[in-house]
């Protein structure tokens, strides 16, 4: 599963710093945007199951690689 969200993280950032830095903020960073993050749930969503409403977002608990396998796990 840690795999899969960060090939989905590389994916929608282009950049491979976020399997290099698994701390790195990556909305502080401008990594992610906010369109980028909709479309990071939407593949949680799509590739593991993992459905989690916008409503029930809160970005400082997913602004990390770190914290989104997290996340993911325990969902």
């Amino acid at each position: 599963m840690k795999d899969t969200v960060l090939d989905i993280l590389e994916d929608l950032t282009g950049s491979d710093e976020v399997k290099k830095d698994l701390d790195v903020n990556l909305l502080e960073t401008g990594l992610l945007d906010s369109m980028a993050t909709v479309q990071l749930l939407l593949e949680l969503q799509t590739q593991l199951g993992v459905d989690v409403p916008v409503s029930e977002f809160e970005r400082s608990e997913w602004d990390t690689p770190n914290k989104i396998i997290a996340k993911v796990e325990n969902n």
